[in-house]
């Protein structure tokens, strides 16, 4: 993995430069400025490891996690989803339309990629797997944004189409859901495939399917608020063809502790560089776990509150540990300070032995929230072959198991499983209303940093967990919790005409306060 990672920080740039990689003299007649020759290999692994990881900070972490209450912050530049403060958080993930001055963004990767590989029947499966990346990446884009270019996006250098047009998010899902049918349905086992350069699968065509069916059961339940018949039959569809359901067909990303930043798990590289850098003492964006996060595994006796909080403690306030000891775990309010708090070093933090490691695995879809979505599909009628009970106790020992993939830290042993499922049954004797908090509230708890973007967006379909606002003076949305990223100025300038008229269509504002088409 070290050297492949490398190969794409290095080896990538230089192969889309030049015509091909040889050591001929060629290379000294091609114009550096423009791209002789796509290598569909390369720029799909781009294109995985840059779709994943856009903004990790400002976005997952400060937007979304201060919003979604599992992270706090004392300070109010970096609240944006903590004090509603400073939308301009939110705007870093249309970065992965057009890129930045330091390349381009994981769009255009996977249409350039596409367009390789489409003429070759020889490569129909490096051609699915490209167009189910590209869905995923855009089903989490219009997450955010709501009405955003889709079919025109991406195409300015083959079709020289700087001002796409926006598209509703009615025919973005429609679109995302055919394309994910009809790339299931193309592949063929005898057909090569992307190989070693697939950071998911290695090519697994079997793993494929499943990962597009489970993306699909996903895109499929949040229809349920707009339009369940329709909900109904994708969720049915993708259950029918096979979905993520064990530990071994999880899709995950690896990184190794590498010199490059690139190389690293995005996630721990970006907790450590904002706040969790030293023991003891502030820290760059006033962070902290939130209290609200904290409060329910304490009550809930969840064992993963030992795997993923500490608190600093010290004698000799010299020499600090990182201690789990439950009774010591203390969440901060939200919204609660302005300065320094004097306790601050008393409130609880990711723990370095499990979340902060540089070397952590990435899972992009995992059991636990396939095995959710079962449950709530079993609540509604719509999965005939297991129940909701059967279904949630697999999504709770999924995902405490995964924690294992983090070390021996995140060890979590069947006994502390067990007894958390005892001391929390799956309340088979409740409304459909609790059934489905309960459902709800623990994709909040098995998703915690593994896709913050999810969180965020099954929220806002399902109002689980339940949230008390914060209400900080001054703050951007009249104390209501962020329910959409915002779209950056520049394109009201470069793009205005198509910008003011999706803007119009979705209520005439772009605000953290907008909501997009499935939010009911």
């Amino acid at each position: 993995m070290t050297n492949l990672i490398q190969k794409i920080l290095y080896v990538a740039p230089l192969c889309l430069l030049f015509s091909a990689c040889d050591k001929g003299f060629e290379e000294m007649n091609v114009d550096p400025n423009k791209y002789a020759e796509v290598v569909p290999g390369f720029l799909f692994t781009r294109a995985q490891l840059d779709g994943v990881s856009t903004n990790f900070t400002g976005a997952a972490y400060l937007t979304i996690g201060q919003s979604m209450q599992q992270f706090a912050t004392y300070k109010e530049v970096p609240a944006a989803g903590d004090k509603y403060f400073n939308y301009s958080y939110s705007t870093g993930n249309w970065n992965a339309y057009a890129g930045t001055a330091a390349g381009q963004g994981s769009v255009i990767s996977i249409r350039q990629v596409i367009d390789a590989v489409s003429t070759s029947p020889l490569d129909i499966n490096k051609l699915s797997a490209a167009r189910i990346w590209k869905a995923y990446m855009f089903h989490r884009l219009t997450d955010m944004y709501g009405d955003i270019p889709y079919f025109d996006a991406g195409k300015a250098l083959s079709d020289k189409n700087y001002s796409p047009k926006y598209d509703t998010q009615q025919a973005i899902y429609a679109d995302l859901l055919k394309e994910l049918d009809e790339s299931i349905a193309a592949f063929d086992a005898s057909k090569t495939t992307f190989g070693t350069a697939d950071l998911m699968y290695g090519g697994d065509v079997t793993k494929w399917k499943k990962f597009a069916y489970t993306l699909m059961l996903r895109l499929g339940m949040r229809l349920t608020e707009v339009d369940a018949a329709l909900a109904r039959t994708w969720v049915e569809k993708a259950i029918a063809g096979g979905i993520i359901l064990d530990d071994a067909d999880r899709a995950i990303i690896a990184y190794v502790d590498g010199s490059q930043t690139a190389s690293r798990n995005f996630i721990s590289n970006g907790l450590i560089s904002t706040d969790y850098i030293t023991p003891g003492g502030d820290n760059v964006e006033g962070g902290k776990f939130a209290k609200t996060f904290i409060d329910y595994l304490k009550n809930t006796k969840d064992p993963r509150l030992n795997v993923v909080s500490i608190v600093w403690t010290s004698t000799d306030g010299k020499t600090f540990t990182a201690d789990t000891t439950t009774a010591l775990q203390s969440g901060m309010p939200n919204a609660a300070y302005n300065n320094l708090p004097a306790n601050f070093n008393s409130f609880s933090e990711p723990n370095p032995n499990t979340l902060l490691k540089y070397s952590n695995p990435l899972i992009v879809l995992g059991n636990a929230e396939t095995n959710l979505l079962l449950a709530e599909a079993s609540v509604r009628g719509w999965a005939s072959k297991t129940t909701a009970p059967i279904a949630y106790a697999n999504a709770v020992k999924a995902g405490m198991q995964q924690w294992s993939l983090f070390g021996t830290g995140g060890t979590i042993s069947d006994a502390r499983i067990n007894a958390y499922l005892t001391a929390n049954p799956y309340k088979t004797s409740g409304t459909v209303a609790q059934q489905m908090e309960q459902i709800q509230t623990q994709k909040w708890v098995s998703l915690f940093l593994e896709d913050e973007y999810e969180i965020f967006s099954n929220w806002r379909r399902t109002g689980y967990p339940a949230l008390t606002p914060t209400n900080y003076p001054g703050n951007l949305t009249g104390g209501k919790i962020p329910t959409r990223f915002v779209i950056p100025d520049s394109e009201e300038t470069y793009n205005k005409t198509n910008f003011i008229e999706a803007r119009t269509r979705q209520g005439g504002t772009n605000t953290l306060s907008s909501i997009v088409w499935w939010d009911k």
